[in-house]
């Protein structure tokens, strides 16, 4: 028998206008969740998984396509869905039944009537006997069950869950999606459906039904995988780790020709300035030298993942800079050093220098930034106005922080320098400025 459909998304877009470049979040999306599923939308930072939720909600009207719920189009905020947040935005100044309590009174839900829900849900969720506690007195994973809590006292059809965990420690978390997962298999929360965003490869596999992968630049659905494994599961079961790996090799992709891989130099008329991967050259340098190490140079992503015990989104960040510089091969979930990264792996401090400064120099934006500097007076440029020229082709967060990457992937390098007291960038030869201060 066919469930019905909840939520059906059907050609959303969501533009923003940043400078002389429009920035795509998420383009085209189709998705449809049903009645009784637990949907993952899982993908790297920057994929507009958070902006899709918010979409989803209503939160946020997209810039084309529409959502429908139960056949009707979203218009405004959707009554029937709630959302919880990574961060616990608790009231600190009202106990754990006020803070559940508050959505109720919102919605004018009698004194009586509220006090009920908000004390069956607090016993539901484990926290009987903390009703009269404030936030400050709870533990993080115990605040994250009072956000639950008061999302639920409203009884939403549609329970929206971004990153919900990703700001616990380990075993707060994995206690708290065991803990959700019992109220959502047992029937113990008043959900028709729940639609978390992760980008937790392995909590995905844990918790959902299905998962629906996403890719960014521009953020899309690139596949719909279903977890066909019933409840409770188990990390090391083979079926589980086959899913995994399936996953992994869904967003590692496969290494492109190099000219696609590296992009175009921001301001290039319908170009795509690819954004350097947000990682440290040591953990890179790290995972190069394990890798060579390994029988044929070559490893699956996700036994690497496993063996270094790093968080699945950075641990792709990490293949994905390895596979920019031409250190290594992406293919079907599997990394492989090159000879190139073998050379960079056992060369010495100097030799791994020379090399990634090799390598840079062919990336379209630190030619870009080279070009400038050699165009600049003294070879010089203010901090400032390099990050209002990387705004234009990023957003104003985004810039920021490639701008941070590329001072010090370039200073690795020895290819420009950084006066952080003046704030200049200039080239190693050049002598910067006197000091603003």
């Amino acid at each position: 028998m066919s469930k019905e459909a909840l939520v059906k998304v059907r050609g959303v877009t969501q533009k923003y206008a940043t400078g002389r470049k429009e920035f795509i979040a998420v383009r085209d999306v189709n998705l449809t969740v049903k009645d009784g599923e637990f949907v993952v939308l899982l993908g790297p930072s920057g994929c507009g998984k958070s902006t899709l939720l918010r979409i989803i909600t209503g939160l946020q009207k997209p810039s084309e396509g529409r959502v429908l719920y139960r056949g009707q189009p979203v218009v405004g905020v959707n009554p029937h869905s709630t959302i919880v947040f990574q961060t616990f935005a608790l009231f600190p100044w009202l106990t754990v039944q006020q803070n559940v309590e508050i959505a109720l009174k919102a919605q004018e839900v009698p004194h009586a009537e509220r006090t009920r829900r908000a004390l069956e849900l607090i016993d539901r969720v484990g926290l009987d006997g903390f009703e009269t506690a404030y936030p400050r007195e709870l533990s993080g994973g115990m605040r994250q069950k009072v956000g639950f809590a008061r999302a639920m006292a409203v009884e939403p059809e549609l329970l929206c869950l971004d990153e919900p965990f990703s700001a616990l420690d380990v075993l707060s978390a994995q206690s708290l999606r065991s803990d959700l997962l019992e109220l959502w298999v047992s029937g113990g929360i008043p959900t028709k459906a729940i639609l978390m965003v992760t980008h937790n490869i392995e909590e995905a596999v844990f918790m959902s039904d299905r998962i629906v992968v996403m890719d960014k630049d521009p953020g899309r659905v690139v596949a719909d995988v279903i977890v066909d494994l019933p409840h409770p599961r188990h990390y090391k079961s083979p079926k589980f780790a086959k899913i995994v790996d399936r996953v992994y090799a869904t967003l590692a992709g496969q290494t492109q020709p190099e000219h696609i891989e590296v992009g175009t130099a921001p301001g290039v008329p319908g170009g795509r300035t690819r954004a350097l991967p947000d990682i440290t050259i040591d953990n890179l340098t790290g995972v190069l030298e394990r890798l060579a190490e390994m029988p044929n140079d070559t490893a699956d992503i996700f036994r690497l993942a496993e063996e270094l015990r790093a968080d699945s989104d950075y641990l792709l960040r990490l293949t994905e800079a390895a596979e920019l510089l031409g250190f290594a091969t992406l293919a079907q979930g599997d990394i492989t050093l090159t000879p190139l990264g073998e050379t960079f792996a056992e060369a010495r401090i100097l030799t791994r220098k020379e090399i990634f400064a090799t390598r840079i120099r062919r990336l379209p934006l630190f030619q870009w930034l080279l070009r400038m500097l050699d165009a600049a007076d003294n070879n010089q440029l203010e901090r400032d106005v390099t990050l209002v020229a990387l705004q234009l082709d990023f957003p104003s967060y985004i810039a920021k922080r490639q701008l941070d990457l590329i001072i010090e992937w370039g200073r690795y390098a020895k290819i420009l320098e950084y006066d952080d007291s003046s704030e200049i960038i200039f080239r190693e030869a050049a002598i910067p400025v006197e000091s603003k201060a």
